[in-house]
């Protein structure tokens, strides 16, 4: 099941998501008007044998290898597991003609997946800022917490099952500025800001979007580690 979730957007992601959820059966739209009511959504899955994975819209996984990683996540080879966080490439440039992508390795960046397996928990519930982070989770036992496999931390990016291209530095349309010397991030809104739906909180997204910020000491901390890569991203454009 896809649980597809439109969050205060002023294009067509909405008119898009329709259709999706018109044409195919496994795939449930909604709107958000506050990011964490996405997450109630999935509470429901808490203690059914069902692996819930959180995508941005600024993450590609390798497709091929996404596939084949669903098979062995279904033959339990990760029952015991409670996260699996894997190999990130956090972009500063794509290169569509050249077929690569350069930018910060995960490790030793931050990564950014969000693979989570739901028969390990009792329940994840209360005040979370989006799905799958804050509220408090209720573990089947007390081991769970503690079960993270960190694939990246023991594969390369050429030997990983799982790898995500994190396009967190790139315009995500041509209403953003073009980037300079620095890598850009997207628009950072107040929590205000998102879910005023006035004519005036409309305006303020509208100006956030063309005015780019640079990008947050936040993320050059957690996405801006270690040495730049370029890597082979022929697999992400099948």
């Amino acid at each position: 099941m896809i649980h597809a979730v439109d969050h205060v957007s002023s294009d067509r992601t909405w008119p898009i998501l329709r259709s999706l959820a018109n044409e195919y059966d496994h795939v449930d739209a909604r709107r958000a008007h506050h990011a964490a009511e996405s997450h109630a959504l999935i509470e429901r899955y808490s203690g059914t044998k069902t692996w819930i994975f959180g995508v941005d819209g600024d993450e590609l996984y390798d497709p091929a290898r996404l596939s084949g990683f669903r098979e062995q996540l279904l033959a339990g080879e990760w029952a015991e597991v409670f996260k699996i966080a894997s190999n990130v490439v956090n972009c500063i440039e794509l290169d569509p003609s050249h077929r690569s992508a350069t930018g910060y390795p995960s490790p030793p960046s931050r990564s950014i997946t969000k693979l989570y397996n739901f028969a390990a928990i009792e329940s994840w519930a209360g005040d979370g800022s989006e799905r799958l982070h804050g509220g408090t989770i209720v573990f089947r036992d007390s081991s769970g917490e503690g079960a993270v496999d960190n694939i990246g931390e023991r594969l390369t990016w050429e030997e990983t099952p799982l790898r995500c291209l994190h396009l967190c530095f790139l315009r995500r349309s041509s209403l953003d500025s073009q980037p300079g010397p620095e890598p850009t991030a997207r628009p950072i809104l107040m929590e205000t800001e998102m879910h005023d739906r006035s004519w005036r909180g409309a305006l303020k997204r509208r100006l956030r979007r063309r005015v780019q910020p640079a990008a947050s000491s936040w993320k050059r901390e957690k996405y801006m580690r270690g040495d730049l890569v370029t890597v082979d991203a022929a697999p992400f454009f099948s």
